[in-house]
């Protein structure tokens, strides 16, 4: 799983690859700002044949309450996780400000009307950690900052970081205007950000991602090209197929919008119905071979459908954790389920 997270890194770099998705891509996403995004999250389903990959997220939740697995009684941040954050976050920042080593002046976590979120809690831990590192910060609705000129400020502070947690991905709403206008202009730090939400976790990625042959035209070496071909299940557009041979083929795919988060619009084909596939926008929804997850036991508890997310900044990985959970997909609402520690234990 590491070394797909690490392949796809690479992948993401490549001038060849940017050009060939770049035409997919809003003016704010083809803005490259020569830094990456912190709280990357791969999502991964385990078969016989070896991991899966699912999905990408550029805003990944949970990395709080996978933390807290490792010891729920201590309710803050290991130590080392403290420093990889930080640690993150500051060469965000560094990058940005073009390798000048300073604290950001002020720092904003932003989400939609923040204390509605189920992961508010989370946002709490990250407002603790940054504070505890001198950073001034605060968690805001993005409608609560004041632009002037092409300048965000938040209650007269002006503010050159962003922890993004919003799900308006390419900075398209309304609420996020002031954003946008600050991000296009290059005066904020936004992370994560358009650009590296549309190189690795536009779920239309994946289409090119199972092409093999596409992914040679574009410089990606033999043993990059098996890995994906291994790991990406085959991926494509409602559009590129009959409707009839989608329908009758229903129960190998599951079928997702190509801007959906959360698992929200998601439907495993054996459980759907002609009316549902009938509401389905062919131009906006993706086909992707249905990987069953795997299931893990514990005494007392019916089985449990697992899946494992590796969070990661750039190439390294900052902490991996399982899901836990019942029905189509993770939900975070199954008893006794929802983040699980992982052991990772040397090959025998």
């Amino acid at each position: 799983m590491l070394k797909l997270v690490r392949a796809l890194h690479k992948l993401s770099g490549l001038p060849a690859y940017q050009k060939k998705v770049s035409a997919d891509l809003p003016e704010t996403a083809r803005l490259d700002p020569h830094h990456d995004s912190v709280m990357m999250g791969y999502d991964f389903h385990l078969t016989e044949a070896g991991p899966k990959l699912i999905e990408v997220n550029t805003n990944a939740g949970g990395y709080w309450l996978a933390q807290l697995c490792e010891n729920p009684s201590v309710g803050h941040f290991s130590k080392n996780a403290v420093q990889c954050l930080i640690r993150s976050f500051l060469n965000e920042f560094f990058l940005f400000q073009g390798g000048q080593k300073r604290l950001p002046s002020f720092l904003a976590i932003v989400d939609d009307n923040p204390k509605s979120q189920f992961l508010y809690p989370e946002m709490q831990a990250f407002l603790a950690l940054f504070r505890e590192a001198g950073i001034a910060c605060a968690i805001v609705d993005p409608t609560e900052f004041h632009l002037q000129g092409n300048i965000l400020y938040l209650v007269g502070q002006r503010v050159e970081l962003i922890y993004n947690r919003h799900c308006d991905f390419y900075l398209q709403t309304p609420a996020m205007a002031s954003i946008k206008k600050a991000w296009l202009a290059r005066t904020v730090c936004l992370t994560p950000n358009p650009h590296s939400y549309g190189l690795l976790a536009d779920k239309r990625r994946m289409i090119l991602w199972s092409n093999s042959e596409q992914l040679k035209t574009i410089g990606l070496r033999l043993p990059e090209r098996d890995l994906l071909g291994t790991m990406i299940p085959s991926t494509c557009l409602l559009a590129s197929m009959a409707q009839n041979h989608a329908w009758q083929s229903r129960k190998q795919w599951v079928f997702k919008p190509d801007t959906g988060y959360a698992s929200q619009g998601v439907y495993v084909g054996n459980k759907l119905t002609a009316a549902k596939f009938g509401q389905f926008d062919p131009a906006h929804t993706l086909m992707q071979s249905w990987v069953p997850p795997s299931t893990n036991r514990f005494p007392g508890e019916p089985p449990f459908k697992t899946d494992f997310r590796l969070f990661a900044y750039q190439n390294r990985l900052l902490c991996v954790s399982a899901r836990l959970y019942r029905g189509q997909v993770t939900n975070l609402r199954t008893p006794h389920g929802g983040f699980a520690k992982v052991i990772v234990t040397p090959d025998a």
